[in-house]
């Protein structure tokens, strides 16, 4: 039985990913701060339903020597490394955290693996904020990197890293550059939970505004739950590689208002407030990914269109305060 080890295990992509690889017989491990033993209910609940089927370590990525620890006692075959302060608007307002928690965290997983399981397959979770200001459109795996948030430098840091251990180790290390996925487990300062959130307490008749940033920012959106997929088969290759997962569509998050608000049966101008606050200083206007290497070599190809992404979100959300769409 092979086993893996996932950082990030409690967020949306470790929670569809646990359940992926156990339903490909995996023994699957997680590393959780201990606080979220403690408080299972809020910091547990994407994984809830799989608990018992897990095997939890409490550790920190703050931390060499738990890493180290939790590396040494479980010997993983795979290691998903998909932990970091995620949420770019947030690295603008510490980007001290943002960068210690990414980089150093990082670079202790890799280390770890390197002295005590250097035959572990790794993947780092990269992120299309890594092209920030891209000078082409759609994005592939050649195309130069700008970010324009702490969160992209960040994980500038964390793919380069990754390449290192792989050309100076000879490690097997992979890179995955996705763009943005989304579920029904993102969290709620995400915009697109934001979103569907929103318009599920203004049709409960629990809000009457909806406030957000750039309506024109565009971005390439697909389901998190067909990512985790292409997590997994990135280290099933014979030689390691980095790949770009995306859909290759590209809408703005007004669309996204529209089809919510128009799915509640709503006009989304009699509610969205653009506060100027919610920009960020530095925007990021229009991402789109080129996943044609993942699909020639992996296989890989999205599954959940546009459309019945956000229609999931927004029944889940409805779901939650007891009324449907």
């Amino acid at each position: 039985m092979k086993k893996a080890l996932i950082t990030g295990i409690t967020g949306q992509d470790g929670s569809y990913l646990a359940e992926f690889l156990l339903t490909k017989g995996y023994e699957v491990h997680g590393i959780v701060r201990r606080v979220a033993l403690e408080d299972p209910e809020h910091r547990l609940w994407r994984i809830k339903h799989i608990k018992d089927k897990l095997i939890l370590h409490c550790g920190s990525l703050e931390s060499y020597a738990s890493i180290f620890n939790i590396v040494e006692k479980i010997q993983p075959d795979e290691c998903y490394h998909l932990a970091a302060q995620s949420f770019v608007s947030y690295s603008f307002e510490d980007e001290f955290s943002t960068i210690n928690t990414n980089i150093n965290g990082t670079m202790f997983i890799l280390s770890a693996l390197k002295e005590r399981a250097p035959k572990c397959k790794f993947y780092f979770a990269g992120s299309s904020e890594m092209f920030g200001l891209a000078k082409e459109s759609p994005q592939n795996e050649n195309t130069p990197f700008h970010p324009r948030s702490p969160y992209g430098v960040s994980k500038v840091a964390g793919f380069y890293m990754t390449m290192n251990y792989r050309e100076a180790y000879g490690m097997f290390c992979c890179s995955g550059i996705l763009f943005n996925h989304e579920s029904p487990r993102r969290g709620f300062e995400f915009v697109t939970r934001k979103i569907t959130d929103g318009v599920a307490r203004i049709k409960a008749g629990l809000a009457k505004e909806l406030r957000l940033g750039n309506l024109e920012a565009k971005r390439d959106w697909g389901f998190a739950g067909d990512y985790v997929e292409a997590m997994w088969l990135m280290l099933q290759q014979d030689q390691p590689d980095d790949y770009v997962i995306a859909t290759g569509e590209t809408h703005s998050v007004k669309e996204f208002v529209e089809l919510a608000f128009s799915y509640a049966k709503l006009n989304w101008k009699d509610y969205v407030v653009v506060d100027p606050s919610h920009y960020r200083p530095a925007e990021v206007f229009e991402l789109r990914g080129d996943y044609t290497k993942a699909r020639e070599k992996l296989g890989w190809k999205p599954k959940v269109k546009f459309e019945e992404l956000v229609k999931m979100m927004l029944e889940y959300d409805f779901k939650r305060y007891g009324i449907s769409l």
